[in-house]
């Protein structure tokens, strides 16, 4: 689902692949603040156009914790209209909301229509900053959160022996900061959401050194950038020192993906059922999964004879009804689900007895009663989610599906990952949708090559009228940028970007990927002369040699890498002892060739690579995706070890 994007700024800070850009960050509001007032507006945006009907203003503001007189609303209005856009438009881009936002939130004169927002909230405001935060920034940590998610952890992970000493974690999630410090806790929540991510083989588990646990910090930062995290501005230091708005945001991250990892086709054939008449499949797929959970919720309150009907996941779902109805209808009979919250006055008292009803089918996850009440988004988005992995209630379709263009491929899930890691905002759901507009594709250029995107070229708003052609332009400008960085774009035309051709789209995509990693390769040689693919090999011969390893590469199409032991003695060259050759197998089947590429993977993350690929690609040998893992190896040998010597650790 598209919406406004917001101009990067460029930068790198630590490894890219080895090294990530940051973007342009509001210097007013903390990551978490900014991550939470887009989530409010993309979920007002009802048609997903990338704009807030002024109309829906005051909701808006009283959501985020303005509560303002209609009247100063209107002030509001009238006032926007003469500064910054045409009247007629009636609407408000994220930009231009966030901005109002911040002016608020800065003036005095604002305080008596806000509520208790720390009341409200529950926040412990932290003082300090990470290294790369906004200086002088205050991190607030929401206490509803830091609950949740340790109880999430003791509920999935309690029972994995390799966690024994660290969890429980008490109930109040207090200790939480600690236990995450050596990283092993951090692996495992990443293998929960996304399985196999991390090899265990790479983990250091025993015998743990302030180095050891630095490798396992890393190796978690970097899966979690692979899997589609943002990890901008956070690194290793920030978790082992344990700070809360750091920790809470990742493991945000983390969960959320595992969460909305099943709202597929595969996993859910019964999606079929949410189709609106007229719309196809596709349609649905392209919308963010939030919008897919909300429409799940109504077409149950709809089978349900319901009128309520859900349009966001902070004030509809406060009084409990919906969630009472939704229960009732989707859970079955046998579990004894009843309505009785209903003839409970007091919302806490009902909150409380709509979780009891449930947890009769499992699925008292994330929310307190006073969670329900106060509305805090995530915990509600996660408690839905969890809701619809364990009890879909969508009778599958007669017929089987046919999945084919209609499911992710590998490729198109490493592009969004990629993308996501970003930090592009809005958050990349579906790749060919939501880079239809240019947007996406124009934060990317930016980060490539800063300053080569005209930004006044740029329609960053969309009229109704216009919309179409505003967005062809801005694709067919996205092309000439391509040109311009001399990308192989030959039949390639804006519209074909606009249309969401696949093949087209991602040839554009591979090429700014590509033009990524290479131009941060060329960065962190230093010697200002492109780096190319011939030199990378050139330089991993050379290394293999050096090392005095017997392998080597003919090109990045050569089948000796598909037992991934060249990559496997790479990394021992780059880093003396960091590969425990016990665990490597011959190859000499399917089955080795995988457990060899999920280990050199893991690895590789682990002495500061942030490789995107999956073990398939190198067991493949797809030469873009083998490229990448070379060339982030390669970056990766240009960045000094700092830090205790390396041990040999084959623990």
């Amino acid at each position: 689902m598209s919406r406004v994007k917001h101009k990067p700024l460029a930068q790198s800070r630590g490894l890219s692949f080895i090294m990530a850009g940051s973007q342009k960050r509001n210097m007013n509001l903390s990551e978490e603040q900014r991550e939470d007032l887009s989530v409010h507006f993309n979920t007002l945006d009802k048609d997903g156009n990338g704009y807030l009907d002024l109309s829906e203003l005051k909701r808006a503001l009283d959501i985020v914790g303005f509560k303002i007189p209609q009247w100063q609303v209107r002030q509001m209005i009238d006032e926007l209209c003469r500064r910054n856009f045409n009247k007629e438009k009636g609407q408000l881009s994220f930009e231009e909301f966030q901005k109002l936002y911040t002016d608020l939130k800065s003036k005095d004169v604002t305080s008596q229509f806000k509520t208790a927002v720390s009341k409200r909230e529950n926040l412990q405001t932290l003082g300090g900053m990470s290294e790369a935060s906004s200086e002088g920034t205050t991190h607030s940590v929401r206490h509803e959160e830091q609950v949740a998610f340790s109880n999430w952890i003791n509920s999935n992970l309690g029972a994995d022996l390799d966690l024994q000493y660290l969890l429980p974690i008490d109930t109040e999630g207090r200790m939480l900061y600690d236990r995450v410090k050596d990283g092993v806790l951090l692996c495992k929540v990443i293998n929960h959401s996304c399985p196999e991510t991390i090899d265990e083989r790479a983990i250091n588990k025993k015998n743990l050194t302030v180095y050891t646990k630095h490798e396992n910090l890393t190796l978690a930062l970097n899966s979690a950038q692979a899997i589609g995290c943002n990890i901008i501005n956070i690194d290793a230091h920030d978790l082992a020192k344990g700070k809360p708005h750091l920790v809470l945001g990742l493991l945000w991250q983390i969960i959320r993906i595992g969460l909305f990892n099943q709202i597929t086709l595969e996993h859910c054939p019964g999606l079929v059922q949410l189709l609106f008449p007229g719309e196809e499949m596709a349609d649905l797929l392209k919308l963010s999964p939030e919008n897919i959970l909300i429409r799940w919720v109504n077409y149950h309150l709809e089978r349900a004879g319901v009128n309520r009907r859900l349009t966001n996941f902070t004030s509809d779902v406060k009084d409990s009804e919906i969630y009472t109805h939704l229960l009732y209808q989707i859970s079955p009979y046998e579990a004894g689900v009843t309505m009785e919250a209903l003839q409970e006055p007091n919302l806490v008292s009902r909150a409380e007895i709509m979780l009891q009803q449930a947890d009769k089918i499992g699925c008292r996850s994330f929310l307190s009663p006073n969670d329900v009440v106060e509305g805090v988004y995530k915990l509600n988005v996660a408690f839905v989610a969890n809701l619809f992995n364990n009890h879909p209630a969508l009778d599958k379709p007669e017929l089987p599906l046919e999945l084919e263009n209609l499911e992710e491929t590998r490729e198109e899930k490493t592009y969004r990952n990629w993308m996501n890691s970003m930090g592009v905002n809005p958050h990349v759901n579906w790749l060919y949708s939501d880079l239809a507009d240019g947007l996406v594709i124009f934060q990317l250029f930016d980060i490539i090559k800063p300053g080569v995107v005209s930004w006044n070229k740029v329609h960053r708003m969309f009229s109704k009228l216009k919309a179409f052609m505003e967005k062809l332009e801005n694709c067919n400008y996205a092309v000439n940028l391509g040109k311009q960085l001399k990308f192989s774009l030959v039949g390639i035309d804006g519209n074909d970007i606009s249309e969401g051709n696949p093949t087209l789209t991602l040839a554009l995509v591979w090429q700014l990927m590509r033009a990524y990693t290479l131009s941060i390769l060329t960065q962190l040689a230093g010697t200002g002369n492109p780096i190319v693919e011939t030199q990378i090999v050139e330089w991993v011969n050379m290394k293999l040699q050096d090392a005095g390893k017997s392998t080597s590469i003919r090109s990045f199409q050569d089948s000796a890498i598909s037992n991934a032991i060249p990559v496997i003695d790479l990394i021992d060259a780059i880093q003396p002892g960091s590969i425990n050759y016990g665990m490597v197998l011959p190859g000499s089947d399917d089955d080795e060739k995988m457990a060899n590429a999920k280990y050199a993977i893991s690895v590789a993350r682990k002495i500061g690579a942030r490789i995107y690929v999956l073990p398939e690609d190198i067991v493949q040998v797809k030469p873009k995706m083998v490229m990448t893992v070379f060339a982030c190896l390669m970056g990766r040998d240009y960045i000094p070890n700092i830090g205790v010597k390396n041990q040999n650790h084959s623990e």
